[in-house]
């Protein structure tokens, strides 16, 4: 649950769900929802998709997926399993054997997809080679692939559709006495989406995995993630999340830390408050705050830090943040030192100073977390 006891109608009541393991990372359960992304590198060229793993993992990914579409990337995934920092899960369709491979090559869990994997005996050889190797398993339904005798018996992709393609895959993994999965029933279609999450969060208890699936590129695919699993986390709905765009996976990431942080479901970084300029500004606010994430992106400490251009709103926002800046006139403006007006700075000067002062608090911040677990 988040719970703000201050300011209850910020609580978030999450479903509760069952916990699994992908790899080291707690699903469900209670636990911290996990932002995932995919690698869109060659899975083979293990140089390239580390790289890529790398760079999410930095960003903040707690989980990585990699696409196993044949047997050289399923090769290649030894490799990048022994030098990711986070748990790999590999990204199954159509080829049953490339899930075997993958468990074998050490991937944490196995992504599949009801409407493409195959028979109940390839299911089956699929989970054996899970329970043999400690994997946990996805399943992945998808609107625009499901199984074709639910596209006959619906006539269309619906949510109903959907949960039943899902709880049919349940019950295959559960006949076989496999609980170790999650599940995930994404469309592109926001609506279609959000049904089907509501339908298969009240029919079972397994960990949900969130997404809007192929969403659109970078604004248009950020806009539509944002509204549809900010609807369904504000609903208690997710153990984990990836947002799906045609950008950088790292992009990926930080939406997804940037949709958590603003339910108040995850917190990491500079949560940064600022307002959109206007003519009233004291300083150039679109290019000071584009300058600041910049220079602030390797402050992995959950603090918040206020950049309001004039004196309307300034003050009262930054009563609620670690450190503020408000444009006054003059070439300067205050600044903010938890919460409260601390003193003056010039505009000159000021990046440099908001970046030497959001570091030195988040040094106490750590020194503290460091203090109360020492006791």
């Amino acid at each position: 649950m988040s719970h703000n006891p201050i300011r209850p109608w910020r609580d978030i009541e999450r479903r509760q769900s069952r916990q699994i393991m992908v790899g080291k990372v707690p699903v469900g359960g209670g636990a911290p929802i996990a932002v995932q992304t995919m690698t869109n590198t060659d899975s083979s060229d293990v140089k390239a998709t580390l790289g890529q793993v790398l760079a999410a993992a930095e960003a903040g990914a707690d989980i990585v997926r990699i696409s196993c579409p044949d047997e050289g990337s399923t090769t290649a995934l030894r490799e990048i399993v022994k030098e990711s920092p986070v748990p790999i899960v590999a990204d199954i369709h159509f080829h049953y054997k490339r899930a075997i491979e993958a468990a074998e090559a050490g991937a944490a869990c196995l992504r599949i997809n009801p409407g493409n994997i195959g028979s109940e005996d390839r299911v089956r050889e699929v989970i054996k080679a899970a329970k043999d190797h400690g994997c946990s398993i996805r399943i992945g339904v998808n609107a625009g692939s499901l199984e074709k005798h639910l596209l006959e018996k619906y006539g269309e992709p619906c949510p109903e559709a959907m949960v039943e393609s899902g709880l049919e895959h349940i019950r295959i993994l559960e006949d076989n006495d496999f609980r170790e999965y999650k599940i995930s029933v994404k469309a592109s279609d926001v609506f279609l989406s959000a049904a089907a999450y509501h339908g298969i969060a009240d029919a079972t208890d397994a960990p949900i995995h969130l997404g809007i699936t192929e969403a659109g590129g970078f604004v248009s695919g950020t806009i539509k993630s944002a509204i549809g699993l900010g609807n369904l986390l504000w609903a208690g709905i997710g153990d984990t999340i990836r947002v799906s765009l045609s950008a950088d996976p790292v992009e990926e990431v930080k939406v997804g830390f940037e949709i958590l942080k603003s339910l108040g479901l995850r917190h990491r970084g500079v949560n940064i408050i600022s307002c959109p300029s206007c003519a009233r500004q004291g300083f150039d606010v679109i290019k000071t705050v584009a300058e600041l994430e910049e220079r602030l992106a390797h402050v992995h400490t959950p603090l918040s830090l206020s950049i309001i251009g004039c004196v309307v709103n300034g003050p009262g926002e930054a009563l609620m943040t670690d450190v503020g800046f408000t444009g006054g006139g003059a070439g300067s403006g205050m600044v903010y030192v938890a919460g409260k007006q601390d003193h003056k700075q010039d505009n000159a000067g000021m990046i440099d100073h908001i970046v030497e002062l959001v570091e030195q608090r988040a040094a106490e911040i750590e020194a503290e977390i460091e203090a109360e677990a020492a006791e």
